[in-house]
């Protein structure tokens, strides 16, 4: 195994202060009253457009995205931690020779501007994220971009890593095998039953298992 997949939310940095508060405006905004803005930490990981159909339909949904992105671009993006101990996993997995690939489904324009924002960027061989146009947005959508983008078709190259059932789902579709850590805003039962080979429970532990293979 060569190439390491990696989850942004949740799996190198935890943006739930700034999801769950983009989220919530857009909500307001639209008419819906949020008492409790943890009971949106629910939505962090899956496409915007799966998790506003809990409140909306069609053209609403658009909107309630546009908001979404729209407070998220101007400073949400900002209301976000990097986990304690990924910069030296990162290193660790370089150093290892392991080439690490940024797959998530936030938007690939916020992205790009966390890990330049918190220094890693250059720890990555490739950084691809959703399209704004939703055109790519599923993880499943995004996996299949970065593997065409590195002109990959072996998924015994690769390992996906990430926090939810839907990065373990995603990876499944294509044959690739996926490792879930705990530390994020999935648990380890969500991401076994989902058929994660193992779980790790903080980044060190990730990267020793990921040089194991």
């Amino acid at each position: 195994m060569k190439y390491v997949f990696l989850d942004l939310d949740g799996t190198i940095s935890d943006s739930s202060e700034g999801i769950t508060n983009c989220i919530a405006e857009a909500l307001e905004t639209m008419g819906v009253r949020v008492e409790d803005k943890n009971t949106l930490k629910k939505y962090i990981g899956p496409p915007l457009s799966v998790s506003f159909r809990d409140y909306f339909e069609g053209e609403d949904i658009e909107r309630a995205i546009g908001l979404y992105r729209a407070r998220y671009r101007e400073s949400g993006w900002k209301e976000n931690r990097m986990y304690p101990g990924i910069p030296e996993a990162l290193a660790a997995l370089r150093k290892g020779g392991k080439q690490i690939v940024m797959a998530t489904s936030k938007p690939e324009e916020f992205a790009r501007r966390i890990a330049e924002y918190f220094g890693i960027a250059s720890y990555f061989t490739a950084i691809c994220g959703a399209s704004l146009d939703q055109r790519i947005n599923t993880k499943a959508e995004v996996i299949a971009y970065a593997m065409k983008t590195l002109g990959l078709s072996d998924p015994k190259e690769i390992v996906m890593v990430g926090d939810r059932y839907h990065d373990v789902e995603g990876a499944a579709e294509f044959g690739i095998a996926a490792l879930g850590v705990t530390y994020g805003f999935g648990t380890a039962e969500e991401l076994l039953q989902a058929g994660a080979f193992a779980v790790a429970d903080s980044p060190e532990e990730m990267s020793r298992s990921l040089l194991a293979m």
